[in-house]
């Protein structure tokens, strides 16, 4: 039976059907099934068929929004139960995101995080029209090792430099991997401002992050 529930929830979050995610992930945990199994076993392998099927050209960043979105609210379930039985999920590394300064475009920086987050790595959100100084501290609190920046603006794109030239200047950057994106961000531009990367969409940053962290 067990195997059936996560193979509903898997369904749920693939098809971005949130309620039903949610739901799930409730009976489950009431059958007595372990938050990371329900995680490993549910959520993720959910996430990953619709970052391919978003791949193979099958679903639209409608489709794979509405699937992060399912599996974020199931997560929000999760997350107190695994601090109650003092669980971690297996972390990847540790990524701090954010939207640069002066620009305040949400939805494809937060759906990187929800896809970097859903396969294993642990996210720290910073928001939209982060200072240079928040990625800069950010990055030393949490001890990241990636740092993901959003810039859909081309009057916001220098940020990402200055973020760079930042990190730099705090003796930061030799312990942290960048990827920048964004629409009128591309490879040139990663390559020119010192990046190590550049991802078009979120699937590919989930790739990059995964080439990174394991570098």
């Amino acid at each position: 039976m067990s195997h059936e529930q996560l193979a509903s929830i898997a369904t749920a979050v693939t098809t971005g059907d949130k309620a039903s995610a949610v739901a799930g992930t409730q009976q489950a945990l009431a059958a007595g099934i372990e938050p990371l199994t329900v995680i490993d076993e549910g959520l993720v392998p959910g996430i990953r068929e619709a970052g391919d099927r978003f791949q193979c050209g099958d679903y639209f960043l409608p489709n794979l929004i509405a699937s992060a979105r399912a599996m974020s609210a199931a997560m929000q379930l999760l997350e107190p139960e695994l601090h109650a039985r003092q669980q971690m999920a297996r972390r990847l590394g540790t990524v701090v995101i954010g939207t640069v300064k002066g620009d305040i475009h949400e939805i494809g920086k937060s759906l990187v995080a929800t896809m970097l987050a859903a396969n294993g790595f642990e996210v720290h959100d910073l928001g939209v029209d982060v200072p240079i100084e928040r990625f800069v501290s950010a990055v030393r609190e949490h001890q990241a090792n990636l740092v993901g920046m959003s810039a859909l603006l081309t009057t916001t794109m220098g940020v990402q430099r200055k973020v760079i030239e930042a990190l730099r200047a705090e003796g930061l950057r030799d312990g942290v991997k960048v990827m920048v994106g964004g629409a009128p961000v591309g490879e040139q531009w990663a390559a020119q401002i010192g990046a190590d990367g550049y991802a078009e969409d979120a699937v590919g940053a989930v790739e990059l992050a995964k080439r990174l962290a394991s570098g």
